[in-house]
């Protein structure tokens, strides 16, 4: 249903509260925290006086093993063109531990728990270390992002980084897992549109949600259809447009705990004024024929149909499902005679707000890394091959005249070369960019500048990115409020059976199955299961470590 993630998510939180920590205070800068500069840092291989524009070439071989998250859809290839020049140009070269995506979890935590873990792993996401830390087993990087000028360049310059990596702090101060950054928050979840049929009834694309609804009536009234589904059932819904409302829901609900930056201090989210604007607007589009009542439970194969089949014509989304959705149109009715396109964040009572971060997949390393006699190489490297911009464009469009030509016919001013294909570019190409060459491929290309991360988009969605990066308000994730066992399982009681009672009033009043006149019923239940009490439990853990961050 609305939230089928959440166990994970707090089974994870359990592990991960025992150490983190927030850090938002100049205490805790990312450029000064507080230690004296590692004199005795191996520096074979390394290059003198690296700066930002800088290429980095070993000035000895250097060789790093990896554990590498494989891709069925383009199969680790040691031939790839990305290894190749990287070895030819810039004197390095992995060993990889190749582990296929379906047994990535368990690898990974059979790597960690028998100590075996290579120089660093790949597709890493923020919470994956924690178990791992009080081991020693990984390597805190946060004590040695001085020797890396490009990442210090993104640090500085672009906007809200510094903050979120400060986030990520454990009660030692430092952090372990180095994320990829995107200049500009991804945005990928919004509503998608059939746009062929809205250009059919004269109707403009929505800019909030009033418009919406407009749209949906003027559909409603002249197809004779529910026009708006949902993919995903209500868990994307809700959680791209709560920030518009002033609040958390879907799949970002997490444990329940919305942060009040006015009052800095926590409340239970679902019990908020914000949170019942929410939840009325929806419930009204079900009671008006607007939005299909079968959205919350059905399977996202059922939705592509309706949509395809033009039972409805809109839906969350995100370019994967357009596509999908594209694809099935094409074939029903004949190429480009209709078109789904995505629709941007919608303008609510609160603005037109996104809950996101400049986040991507990252990478955690062995702490042993800092016993080589080549670790500032090591740093050099990672430095100028995951932030700079000379390596973004290489990680995700390889060599230019090879694989790629620079272009002033699309928008984005990148495209393939002719006989390679590449999401929307070249479908027919006989070579894949991912499967034969190994770019863009998610283990070496994340985190990039806006202009990198555009010029891979459709010109549609590149229109639509390059609108919301300017008009979105991007709010950021809030601080982290880690708890000792005995809070963390008290915690961990309280908020499951809530969100399980979240959960089921959410889907009855979206459906129509309980009238809005029972919310005070809702607020009843919520407080009696302990939403209060819980809420207790996290100002004091978010209270304790913020007295602990002003004594670093």
């Amino acid at each position: 249903m609305i939230n089928q993630i959440r166990l994970k998510f707090i089974l994870g939180a359990a592990c991960a509260s025992i150490l983190l920590m927030t850090a938002c205070n100049d205490n805790n800068a990312i450029e000064t925290d507080g230690s004296e500069p590692d004199q005795n840092i191996g520096s074979k291989g390394a290059m003198e006086n690296f700066s930002v524009g800088d290429t980095f070439v070993a000035t000895e071989p250097l060789n790093l093993e990896i554990l590498y998250r494989d891709y069925p859809d383009y199969p680790y290839d040691p031939q790839w063109l990305l290894f190749e020049v990287l070895e030819e140009e810039h004197n390095v070269s992995f060993d990889v531990t190749s582990v296929p995506l379906s047994d990535w979890d368990e690898r990974l935590s059979v790597t960690m728990a028998t100590g075996d873990l290579p120089d660093y792993s790949t597709d890493i996401h923020v919470g994956d270390e924690t178990d791992y830390i009080a081991g020693g087993q990984l390597l805190p990087i946060s004590k040695y992002i001085e020797h890396m000028p490009h990442l210090q360049d993104r640090i500085d310059n672009w906007d809200g980084i510094e903050d979120q990596l400060n986030n990520l702090r454990y009660s030692d101060g430092e952090f372990y897992v180095l994320p990829g950054l995107r200049e500009s928050p991804e945005m990928p979840f919004t509503l998608k549109y059939n746009k062929t049929v809205f250009d059919q009834y004269s109707i403009d694309e929505p800019q909030n949600w009033d418009e919406l609804r407009s749209a949906l009536e003027v559909l409603r009234d002249e197809t004779d259809t529910t026009p708006m589904t949902l993919w995903w059932q209500g868990g994307s819904l809700l959680s791209f447009s709560s920030a518009s409302f002033g609040t958390r829901g879907g799949w970002g609900l997490g444990d329940g705990a919305f942060y009040n930056d006015d009052d800095d201090e926590f409340v239970y989210g679902p019990m908020q004024d914000e949170y019942r604007d929410m939840i009325t607007y929806f419930s009204e589009l079900t009671a008006d024929g607007l939005l299909d009542i079968e959205a919350l439970t059905q399977d996202d194969q059922l939705a592509r149909n309706k949509l395809a089949n033009q039972e409805a014509f809109v839906s969350s989304g995100n370019v994967g499902t357009i596509n999908m959705v594209n694809d099935s149109m094409n074939e029903i009715y004949g190429d480009g005679e209709y078109e789904f396109v995505r629709m941007p964040i919608l303008e609510g009572p609160k603005g037109r707000r996104l809950h996101d971060s400049n986040f991507h997949n990252g990478k955690m390393f062995n702490a042993n890394l800092a016993e080589r006699d080549d670790f500032l190489a090591i740093l050099q490297f990672l430095d100028w091959f995951y932030y700079s911009d000379e390596a973004s464009e290489f990680a995700n469009w390889g060599v230019e005249g090879i694989t790629f030509e620079k272009t002033d016919e699309l928008p984005g001013g990148y495209k393939p070369l002719d006989h390679i294909r590449f999401e929307h570019f070249n479908p027919g190409g006989e070579e894949s960019l991912q499967e034969d060459y190994g770019f863009n491929n998610p283990g070496f290309a994340y985190g990039d500048p806006n202009h990198i991360a555009l010029s891979i988009m459709s010109e549609n969605e590149f229109v639509v990115q390059e609108y919301m990066s300017e008009a979105v308000e991007i709010v950021y994730p809030a601080p982290r409020y880690p708890m000792d066992p005995v809070q963390q399982e008290q915690a961990t009681l309280l908020s499951t059976p809530l969100l399980d009672t979240v959960d089921q009033y959410t889907f009855r009043f979206i459906t129509g199955q309980y009238s809005l006149d029972r919310w005070d019923e809702f607020m009843d239940e919520l407080e009696s299961q302990g939403a209060q009490e819980l809420i207790d439990i996290v100002n004091e853990a978010y209270r304790n470590h913020q007295d602990t961050l002003g004594e670093n």
